[in-house]
């Protein structure tokens, strides 16, 4: 039977985030990090059409330069340069712009295989342990870490155990930590767009009786599409042949970007407020959408996962050389607390508010967008808050 200091469970984009950020003070203090994934990255990057893509704050993309990986992931960005934000059949919209806030970007679009395939490669092996493919399929509190039995029945023990594995984690329900579920009654349709005329950066968030679209810049001319719906209607539209499917979303979205001219695969996401009722006990955390999973149109919640990641991160560098000491991740979660009550509070009402066709909740949003145009102040918070800079980020030295 083997220990090591860290055992990361799931090596997704948090996952393996942490391992890069842990990577150079691990190393220093001679741990040991073992990242446990059950699907393998594979040996290179290969771009598809229908490649599913994460938006990175401006935030984010600061922690990604920080940690020396951003020239990397550059190569595959896409500047969100400016937001319009409408409201369908109304008057009022706004628009946020990346100039006006005095940065180069207000966030980037950039697709989940590539940044994976970023982060994997800056991994150190004499400091990280790729166990992949590999399931962990029972998980046992020791006095002094975790023991883990892993799905060919070798075992590990560690020192601290990381749960990034996802929202529907079974290892948080097996130890019996409670998520909290607010189910939204909508189901979000994603898929990539091509459409006739460029989008020059530009990021639309479409707000309308049958809840928001929004349709974020992709390399090559294509768009993330998020279109939220009722679950029934969501699953009408994504059965439609591609030609009827576009016409559709035309006439929601109407002309901003030409025709839409291609679609790629579509899919179904029922949508939740999901909250873990514990993020850390002795020896354990509970990050990423484990410990929070929040609605996709306001492009809160990896960016919010990073964050506490780099947040984590500080915690332990600066801890005990053992690492999985109760009063430090008690600090994790206590320096966070703010951050995460103010972002999931911030994705919830936005979502709320601009996902009802109820007469006095569309009139209200329709005169804040009208005041986000009318006051810098609002508009310049709004604007902070989206680019993840609404909380003072936590600086990692690396």
């Amino acid at each position: 039977m083997s220990r090591v200091q860290i055992a990361i469970i799931g090596g997704g984009l948090v996952g393996a985030s942490l391992a890069l950020a842990l990577q150079a003070g691990a190393r220093e203090r001679q741990w040991k990090i073992i990242l446990i994934e059950p699907f393998a990255p594979g040996d290179g990057y290969q771009p598809s059409y229908d490649a599913r893509s994460s938006a990175l704050s401006y935030g984010s993309q600061q922690i990604y330069q920080r940690l020396g990986l951003w020239e990397a992931i550059a190569h595959r960005a896409e500047a969100i340069v400016d937001i319009h934000i409408s409201d369908r059949g109304r008057f009022a919209a706004t628009r946020l712009s990346a100039n006006e806030e005095n940065v180069p970007a207000l966030g980037y679009v950039v697709e989940n295989a590539w940044l994976g395939h970023c982060l994997w490669a800056s991994l150190d092996p004499t400091v990280v342990e790729w166990r992949c493919p590999a399931r962990v399929k029972q998980l046992q509190a020791l006095n002094d870490g975790y023991h883990l039995i892993l799905d060919d029945d070798s075992t590990l023990d560690c020192d601290l155990a990381i749960l990034a594995d996802g929202g529907r984690s079974g290892l948080r329900e097996q130890l019996g930590i409670h998520a909290r579920k607010t189910p939204y009654g909508q189901t979000a349709l994603i898929s990539n767009i091509s459409t006739a005329l460029p989008h020059q950066g530009t990021a639309f968030e479409r707000f309308t009786d049958d809840g928001p679209l929004a349709l974020l810049p992709m390399s090559e001319n294509r768009s993330v599409l998020i279109w939220t719906r009722e679950p029934n209607e969501a699953q009408r539209l994504s059965e439609l042949s591609d030609p009827d499917f576009l016409q559709e979303l035309q006439e929601c979205f109407g002309y901003r970007l030409g025709a839409f001219e291609q679609v790629g695969q579509r899919h179904l996401y029922p949508l939740s407020l999901v909250e873990s009722s514990e993020q850390v006990r002795a020896h354990l955390v509970v990050l990423g959408n484990a410990a929070h999973s929040l609605h996709p149109v306001a492009g809160q919640g990896y960016n919010l996962s990073l964050r506490d990641t780099m947040a984590l991160t500080e915690c332990l560098l600066s801890g005990p050389k053992t690492p999985g000491d109760l009063t430090t991740l008690l600090n994790f979660q206590h320096q966070q607390q703010l951050d995460q009550a103010l972002t999931i509070g911030f994705s919830d009402r936005v979502t709320r508010l601009f996902s009802t066709g109820k007469p006095l909740f569309s009139g209200g949003r329709n005169l804040g967008l009208l005041g986000l145009d009318l006051f810098p102040p609002a508009k310049h918070w709004f604007a902070r808050q989206a680019m993840g800079l609404g909380v003072r980020p936590t600086v990692i030295k690396t």
